[in-house]
Parts: structure tokens; sequence; C-alpha cells
């Protein structure tokens, strides 16, 4: 009788089993985060008491803005109620503000859409200009979720392979040319840069535009990162061509900028009335942006002059720390970057991704181990980035140094296997 109910108990599991839901063929090919994936690693390594130290993912340490912080304290609502679709008046006015003080006065509360964070303007872009099977071209390496985004969109991306030998920086206009066909819609840029931290020069940017006029496509620039450059530069925003009035996106974030990304608030800018009446039915089907997060965001604007200068003296400092740290493990090479709070380097090792599972699970350092992200999955092909990490200069100096120290242990400790 056990017998038989034990025998019935796996007929049944079978069954349950077989009328499980199928999972969609866009899940399936829906690519898994460089930068997450080897969590489950770390959380072991932490479970064994093992410090990790995260260079993995780019989430400051630094505190956000005390305005923000305090507008969040302070709230005087009987009822959160839904924000407008494309962003509450006050916070689209902070933008405003904010744009026209960037040196683009045509710039209004009718050019945004604000949107739950950069990612979701990012959605609406490519939603609101590419069908099923359309391209967009993208620089390589680029920030691993442009390839979620166009995944569940049914769009391909064309990339573009940049050199670490010149610093990541922008491909000849000639191999754009190839790859351009009557499925392109767009070109999608990071300036400045995740994960290579690279900033564009004006002329490559100007190069950018005359190929977007002359093949009549959108030029869409992820400008998250837009305050923290270093050396004297400055970012030329898109926005600088106002012959691409029709043919041009910006994607904007709070998240970098006062190191909120937990509000999730962003924003896509376009003087085209076409693009942003489009992306609105989409902002509209998602019905509102979070109402709290723009109410921190629109107070992190006032007066954030001394903020965003002392954090980009902070993080320059910590890039100047960590690149030069990095550059003299032998066989690592790192390119110096421009701009937002990311490197990329070159290991003398076979491929990060096993590399970098090892430091969780089998490495430390008086009980000490570090978290990088593989940069196969910054590439169209994997292999391209087989030797290289990105590294996020987030941490505090003395930390960034001991993860310098520990790499170099590390590295000679694998190879010497």
């Amino acid at each position: 009788m056990k017998f038989k109910f034990r025998k019935l108990n796996l007929i049944f599991a079978i069954q349950i089993f077989e009328i499980m839901p199928k999972i969609s063929q866009r899940a399936k090919h829906m690519p898994a985060s460089p930068v997450r994936k080897l969590v489950p690693f770390a959380l072991q390594a932490k479970q064994k008491g093992t410090k990790v130290y995260h260079l993995n993912i780019g989430q400051p340490d630094i505190e956000t803005p005390q305005t923000a912080l305090d507008a969040i304290k302070n709230i005087d609502l009987k009822v959160l109620e839904y924000a407008l679709s494309e962003g509450n008046l006050d916070y689209r006015k902070a933008l405003t503000t904010y744009y026209n003080t960037l040196g683009f006065e045509d710039i209004t509360p009718d050019n945004f859409i604000v949107t739950n964070g950069g990612s979701e303007a990012l959605n609406f872009a490519i939603s609101t200009l590419c069908d099923d099977g359309d391209e967009v071209i993208i620089p390589e390496p680029y920030y691993a979720n442009y390839n979620g985004f166009t995944s569940t969109f049914n769009v391909n991306v064309v990339a573009i392979p940049s050199s670490i030998d010149s610093g990541f920086a922008l491909p000849p206009m000639e191999e754009f040319e190839k790859k351009i066909t009557d499925k392109t819609k767009a070109i999608i840029i990071c300036n400045p840069g995740n994960p290579t931290g690279y900033l564009y020069t004006k002329e490559e940017l100007q190069q950018l535009a005359d190929i977007a006029l002359k093949h009549d496509i959108v030029v869409i620039s992820d400008e998250v990162y837009r305050e923290y450059v270093y050396d004297g530069k400055q970012q030329i925003s898109m926005l600088s061509f106002p012959e691409l009035s029709e043919n041009c996106i910006i994607i904007d974030s709070e998240s970098k900028r006062y190191s909120m990304c937990g509000v999730r608030i962003g924003c896509m800018i376009t003087r085209s009335k076409k693009i942003h009446d489009a992306a609105m039915l989409f902002a509209q089907a998602r019905l509102s942006p979070v109402l709290l997060g723009q109410i921190a965001a629109a107070a992190a604007h006032v007066n954030d002059e001394a903020y965003i200068r002392g954090v980009r003296e902070e993080y320059t400092k910590r890039r100047n720390l960590l690149v030069d740290l990095l550059n003299e493990i032998p066989g690592v090479i790192c390119p110096k970057p421009k701009g937002a709070f990311y490197c990329v380097a070159e290991l003398p090792v076979d491929d990060t991704e096993e590399f970098a599972q090892w430091l969780l699970e089998s490495y430390s350092n008086n009980g000490e181990t570090i978290m990088v992200a593989p940069a196969g999955g910054f590439y169209s092909d994997p292999e391209l980035g087989k030797k290289q990490v990105r590294i996020a200069y987030v941490l505090k100096s003395e930390d960034l140094k001991r993860s310098a120290e520990i790499l170099r242990d590390a590295l000679k400790v694998y190879n010497d296997r």
C-alpha cells in the first residue's frame, strides 16, 4: 500500500510537470546580466565569511543629496496619487531649468517624458522607433542591458567593435556605412560610456549627426553620466546639433548624477513632436512614473553645483588611484577613462568569466576577495571581451587600493595553479 501511494505521488508529479506553463521564446533568449549573474557566488562567499569588494556594479557609495532625502522625509500629502504619464509639471520644470542652464534654451517641459529610470526611457525609445526585425547600430563594448532592451522588442543589435588599443574611440564611419540597411532605425551611443568611460569628441559626434541625417535614422544618446567627466573635459550632448531636431533622443537619469539609483527616475528628451507623441502612448500605457522619486529628484536639482563638483573631484581621485594601480599589475592593460566611473581592463587570463567565478568560489586573501564584471557580456560576440573585465570605481579609495592588491595576488595564484 505504501508503495502504491508513492507511485501515485510520482504519477501526479509527472502530470503537474507536464501541465506547467510554457516559457516564451522571448524569455528564453533574454540575455543574463554580466553585472548580476555572479551574485549567487558572491552570496555564497559571504556566507562562508569572506568579505567581497563589489567592483562589478555601478552603485555609488557617495551620499544622496540631503535636499532629496529631506524632501522625502517632509512630504505633506494626504494621498500618494498617480503622477502624470509624462511626469509631473514641477519636476519637468526642474529638468527644464537644468537643461536651459546647460545651454539648451529652447528646451521646455513639453520636450520631456519622465520615466521609471533611464532603462524605461530606453525601452520607450526603442519601442517607438523599431518594429520586429529592425536593427540598431551600437559601438561595442556597450551597456549590457541594451541587449535586453532590444531583445524584448525583437530588435537586432548590429555591433561595431572599438578597440582597447585606441581607448575605445568611435570606430571609423566607414564601418557604420557598411552596416546601415533599410532595417536600420537608430544608432545608440553612451556618452560618456558605460562600460569603457570613453568620452566622445565633438568631431566624432558631428560624424554621427551627419550619418544619421544622410540615412534618416535617429541617434539615441544615453547621457546619464554627463556630469562625471575629468581632466578639464566637457561632455558634449547630441542636443548640441540642432540639425538633429527630428533625429535625436536623449536618455537621462538621476540615478548616477545624485547617487539615488533607488528612486528610479529618468527621462527621454526629444525636440521631435512626432517621436514625443508616439512615445507618450507607451508612457500612458504604463500609467505613471514614480511619484516619490520625482519629488526627491526635483529637490536634488536645487543648488546642486557644489554637490556635483565635489562628487566629480572624488571620482577623479578614485579613477587616478585605481587605473594607476591596475596598470602596475604585470600583464594588465587599462586605458584611463575620461568619464563615467567605469574602466575596462584586459587581464592576463584566458577567460575572465571563469576567473571571476573562481575569485568568489575558490579564492580569498586574508578572508577577502573581489567581484568584477566579465566584459564578454558587454559585447555582441562574448569572445571579444573574453580577457576583459569592467570595474566600477564607486568604492572609497582605501577599498579600491585593497581591491587592486587582491587582484594582483589573485592573478598570480590563478596563473600558478
